[in-house]
């Protein structure tokens, strides 16, 4: 029965299966396997109170962006946006701007709003309603002089003692942006806040900028066209002349996912083996997928019939140094079956075969000669050679 598939067809879906496999440990090592979009602040979220319209915005714009879920990430350089919820960990926080000092800027956008499912028929996945306001309590535990407060019209903003906050944005005399005022020299905001940094600034220093209404950057305020601007222009201020990317961390929204073997299959160095293994592995099919006829099946150890027995019993003969003693046995055994074909005696001597080879005008050698010269032949040719000529007068008898 024929093959339903073409060889090209076979090939082709052995080949579309494996990239597909392939893609697939690769989305997975990557971390590309959806989810994150549950409502709450973070790059991932499309609710109210989310932060992917922000990370849309700069993809759009030209920057280069990036929503991790690699705990490490937070020690890379380039702007780092933290936008950590009510219950995060202040002694956490604080180590993690305390360590970027001198690798790159941090943005710390602080949460404001409580926040529910949204409920409805038309409700979808991601969307939210908020149900109050709460401000953070570990926003001391970065910088003792701050703190924050909740005004009027729900309205977040940062309090500051010793001048340790320059700000950036006002409303109503109330600070809603600003950056730690440290021994750092930081043209962009400095430009911007129009403060004097000090003539014995440190220049390894990055700034720390603080946003205490989240609705100057979420997903909510970026509706409105001049806020999105006014989050532009606060983003590359406060990036400077960094070099990196803007990374939008969600470790500290749960979203974190550790480093496993596949996302180091496909890291450097290691992708280089990666793709060694991959190409031994296709290179192994194309063998097998050309492979010139069909698989070779194992043979019987003992075969079946008289043509086993005979080359059985010749291997061992041979093996056995004995093959010159066949000559004389093989010549009476062909005597002795003339004899009876041509319905002589059997004590009747050999001549009685040369008669008859005479009376039928057969020509060649004689039957007597051939047995004599075969029995006394010692090698193998010799013997094959001999015998061979007594088979045929054997068959030119027996007709």
């Amino acid at each position: 029965m024929s093959s339903p598939f073409s060889p090209r067809a076979a090939l082709g879906l052995v080949a579309v299966g494996a990239i597909a496999f392939i893609a697939m440990l690769y989305a997975i090592g990557a971390g590309w396997t959806g989810g994150g979009n549950d409502g709450g602040g973070h790059a991932l979220s499309k609710g109210l109170t989310g932060y992917a319209a922000l990370a849309d915005l700069l993809d759009r714009t030209g920057g280069e962006v990036r929503r991790s879920r690699d705990a490490n990430a937070l020690d890379d350089p380039g702007l780092l946006v933290l936008t950590p919820p009510h219950e995060a960990d202040g002694e956490e926080l604080a180590r993690i701007v305390a360590e970027r000092r001198t690798v790159g800027p941090t943005l710390l956008v602080l949460p404001k709003w409580v926040i529910v499912p949204a409920q409805g028929e038309d409700a979808q996945t991601g969307w939210t309603a908020t149900v109050g306001t709460s401000r953070p309590r570990w926003l001391s535990a970065i910088d003792g002089r701050l703190d924050v407060e909740l005004g009027e019209k729900s309205r977040q903003s940062l309090t500051a003692r010793e001048d340790g906050l320059v700000p950036l944005v006002r409303r109503d005399d109330k600070i809603l942006v600003g950056y730690l005022n440290d021994d750092g020299s930081y043209p962009a905001l400095d430009r911007w806040s129009g403060w004097d940094p000090p003539e014995d600034s440190d220049e390894d220093l990055h700034p720390v900028v603080i946003v205490a209404e989240p609705d100057l950057l979420d997903n909510r305020g970026l509706g409105n066209r001049r806020t999105a601007l006014n989050a532009l222009k606060l983003i590359r201020a406060t990036q400077g002349d960094a070099a990196g990317p803007i990374t939008f961390d969600v470790t500290l929204n749960g979203l974190g996912r550790a480093r496993n073997l596949l996302t180091l299959a496909f890291s450097p160095p290691f992708v280089a083996a990666t793709l060694a293994m991959i190409l031994a592995a296709l290179a192994a099919a194309w063998r097998a997928f050309v492979r010139f006829g069909p698989p070779r099946l194992a043979a019987r150890p003992l075969a079946y019939g008289k043509t086993a027995l005979v080359e059985n019993s010749a291997g061992l003969i041979r093996r056995a140094g004995r093959i010159r003693l066949l000559g004389a046995p093989y010549a009476a055994l062909v005597a002795h079956r003339l004899q009876r074909a041509l319905g002589l005696p059997a004590a009747a001597p050999t001549e009685a075969i040369d008669a008859a080879q005479a009376r039928r005008g057969l020509a060649g050698p004689a039957f007597t000669a051939e047995r004599e010269a075969l029995a006394a032949a010692r090698k193998p040719h010799d013997l094959v050679r001999h015998a061979a000529a007594l088979h045929a007068i054997e068959r030119a008898l027996s007709r």
